[in-house]
């Protein structure tokens, strides 16, 4: 019987696929095979881009610019040390799983092809963060202008001409100024609005501002100053979960990275034998699966503690 290993098997698979896409290109006509065809992985990845900016509120382009301009750019230096020490790690763990170098520099490149993926999730919380600053200080703007001027539009005019908010939403508080003009009523810019940034004080704002402008109100002073309250007990509801989500990410990671190590356990307890059972292909299955499963764990931690800062 002939045995198969994991790696072998992976190779086989993935080489002929890369082929064969790298020749398609030659063959549709987007490029010569064997000269100016691009390879299948930039062609993958320029789809990639295309599929997320084409549906998601920001390119990444553009979270990447912001981020670096509010002094959180990725440096080499960072990505540097976080190659070595995740790609070191998995490397500890592919061996003391396998025994295995084949599969300790598999588990290390694998790890390392995430390292993009992480920075792209720090990337969006930054700057969701960002956005949410700014969505505070639209309303709050806003408010204290309409106490003046008694019209939305003009609070929304007079919020862009204060020069205290920043690109996107100052584009886009700008867009609303021009739908409302263009369409006479504030009833789709509003709703454009509140889709693009569905924060809850941004719906109740508005709600109450298309009521007023919609039935009127003889002192609307009231009305704005238990909105003006509502929005800082928001305000720091959001801070008080982002600093509750950080001490348990922190708590997370430690019990996550702990769990890669358990087999040390077993292999303590089971002392020589464990070397003659990861040579059963079943096993090395299972092992497989536990690095895969606790892998998939980590990352969605990591994703939830950096997503939704501030949205419903």
């Amino acid at each position: 019987m002939i045995q198969i290993y994991w790696i072998e098997l992976f190779v086989l698979i993935v080489v002929p696929l890369f082929v064969m896409s790298y020749r398609q290109q030659g063959e549709d006509g987007t490029g010569d095979a064997n000269t100016n065809g691009k390879s299948a992985f930039a062609h993958l990845g320029e789809t990639i881009a295309k599929l997320y900016n084409k549906y998601a509120p920001y390119s990444f382009a553009e979270v990447q610019e912001k981020t670096s301009q509010l002094g959180h750019a990725y440096t080499m230096r960072e990505y540097t040390s976080e190659v070595i020490l995740i790609g070191g790690l998995f490397a500890v763990i592919g061996w003391m799983y396998f025994y295995s170098i084949p599969f300790a520099i598999f588990y290390a490149i694998i790890a390392i092809m995430f390292i993009p993926y992480l920075h792209f999730l720090k990337a969006n919380r930054e700057f969701a963060e960002f956005i949410f600053e700014q969505i505070q200080t639209y309303c709050s703007n806003v408010i204290n202008e309409f106490n003046t001027t008694q019209s939305f539009v003009k609070s929304l005019e007079g919020c862009r001409d204060s020069g205290i908010l920043e690109d996107p939403v100052l584009a886009d508080v700008s867009k609303m100024i021009d739908m409302s003009y263009s369409n006479g009523t504030i009833d789709e810019a509003i709703e454009w609005f509140n889709k693009k940034y569905p924060y809850y004080m941004v719906k109740n704002m508005h709600q109450l501002f298309n009521q007023i402008t919609k039935e009127g109100a003889q002192d609307t002073g009231e009305s704005l100053e238990n909105m003006m309250s509502d929005i800082d007990t928001l305000v720091e509801g959001v801070y008080r979960d982002k600093m509750d989500r950080s001490v348990s990410h922190k708590k997370f990671m430690g019990f996550g990275i702990a769990l890669y190590f358990l087999p040390m356990l077993i292999q303590i307890l089971m002392k020589d034998s464990y070397r003659q059972m990861i040579e059963q292909l079943y096993v090395q299955f299972m092992l497989h699966g536990v690095v895969a499963i606790n892998s998939y764990f980590i990352i969605s931690g990591e994703k939830f503690y950096n997503e939704d800062t501030g949205v419903e």
